[in-house]
């Protein structure tokens, strides 16, 4: 089964808290403490494999833990350091995270083991603490705990080129004849359920990676159907190649289809209507000779002059088809071979540092106006999307834990009365 989603909660691992102990030898009576350090706890890393092209397994495995730090021991040993977990995602995967949906790393160019989430720092031992006061110190540092996180993980596929258009209009077909892909294949709508790529081989050291999106129909970028599972996957394509039925064996008119699959390209969250963008004119072997002067001068008029190339072809018989495909080459060298990367919008290392302060007080100017400051807020606020539903549950758990919300009960706030955090405002109801 092809999954391109998938949600799951990782977390590092606790570091081993400091130990306390005493030197016991013999003729030594008062030995000084001993106690060894705890061990950092493990990381969570993430690494791009390329044999991977699905996230199914992550539908599977839920939870990815690192190995917490051993406790320090006597004798001053330092405890071991806990087993990092390395989780491996396909190639184009972006990591998100689940209440915000704000990107939190694109694994598109990276090559290298990206740390993800550190382990928590071991805790010192008992020998650290001798003062001038205090010889034989009891206490040990405790070990810091483990950061967790809920993330979404989704596949934004990587290829060159996206063959785009409404179901059974031959995107599989074409795909087919120019690549080494064998994607299911037969006339009727939506055979195509997954992405299939394939690489076409253009000789002399030339080729690309040509990817069937699944057909788009209208409506898609609002969700329709599959749409935004599918439009997902044209994000990273340089050149879209836009295949229409020329001969509208399906009683469709093939401009309407073409201003109606750039209409969702161009509604989508990212907009996509600017990419290169070729028409291939398919199944112009059920044109009659009339026909075919007529329709393809008819598209050609329409979409040329909007620099917009427009080729008949046909994917059964493989008409015009090496014509297209030096086409798209064209193209893909006048455009940089660069992989769309998308920004990281969270910022991990600041994650609810429960060492930040913060601030909870009546405001001097206004009556019913409680005032929540401080970095701590400032930063929560920097990864939390309040305006999402979940990002605003993020929000009130984050109240709760945190004791703020029994701190303005403690103030007297009262139902209606108004908390104040860096320009957001809500009303305080129990």
């Amino acid at each position: 089964m092809f999954a391109d989603r998938a949600k799951i909660f990782v977390k590092s691992g606790k570091g081993g808290d400091g130990h306390v102990s005493f030197r016991r030898e013999l003729y030594v009576p008062d030995g000084g403490p001993d106690g060894g350090d705890g061990g950092k706890g493990g990381d969570v890393y993430f690494v791009v494999d390329k044999g991977l092209n699905t996230l199914t397994d992550f539908r599977h495995i839920r939870k990815y833990v690192a190995e917490d730090g051993e406790e320090g021991k006597k004798r001053n040993c330092h405890g071991a350091n806990g087993n990092d977990i390395v989780i491996k995602v396909p190639p184009g995967t972006v990591i998100k995270d689940a209440a915000s949906d704000k990107v939190i790393l694109d694994m598109a160019n990276k090559e290298e083991p990206q740390l993800f989430l550190r382990g928590g720092r071991g805790g010192k031992g008992n020998r650290h603490y001798v003062t001038a006061v205090m010889q034989a110190p009891k206490y040990a540092q405790p070990g810091k705990p483990g950061r967790e996180l809920e993330v979404s993980l989704e596949l934004k596929m990587i290829a060159d080129v996206g063959l785009i258009g409404f179901p059974n209009v031959g995107k599989s077909t074409l795909l087919s004849r120019t690549t080494n892909a064998k994607p299911k294949i037969a006339n009727y709508h939506f055979t195509t359920l997954v992405p299939n790529l394939g690489v076409v081989d253009m000789g002399e050291g030339k080729g690309f990676v040509m990817a069937d999106i699944p057909g788009i129909i209208e409506g898609a970028a609002d969700g329709v159907g599959l749409g935004l599972e599918f439009l997902r996957h044209i994000e990273r394509t340089r050149v879209l190649v836009h295949v229409v039925d020329a001969a509208s064996t399906e009683g469709r008119d093939p401009i309407n289809d073409i201003e109606a699959i750039n209409a969702e390209l161009a509604n989508y969250a990212i907009d996509l209507s600017g990419r290169p963008q070729i028409i291939a004119a398919n199944k112009c072997d059920a044109l009659s000779e009339l026909d075919y002067d007529t329709v393809i001068s008819l598209i050609k008029e329409t979409y040329e002059p909007k620099g917009i190339q427009v080729m008949p072809i046909s994917a059964v018989t493989g008409k015009g088809i090496d014509e297209l495909m030096w086409a798209v080459q064209k193209l893909l060298d006048e455009n940089p071979a660069e992989t769309i990367e998308f920004k990281s919008e969270f910022d991990l290392e600041y994650m609810d540092d429960p060492e930040l302060p913060f601030t909870v007080k009546r405001s001097d100017e206004e009556e019913g106006v409680f005032l929540v400051e401080g970095p701590r807020i400032e930063r929560m606020l920097g990864y939390t999307n309040l305006e999402a539903e979940k990002g605003f549950l993020f929000f009130q758990n984050f109240l709760k834990i945190n004791g703020i919300l029994e701190q303005l009960e403690a103030l007297g706030i009262q139902d209606g009365d108004t908390v104040r955090l860096y320009g957001h405002e809500f009303d305080y109801y129990k």
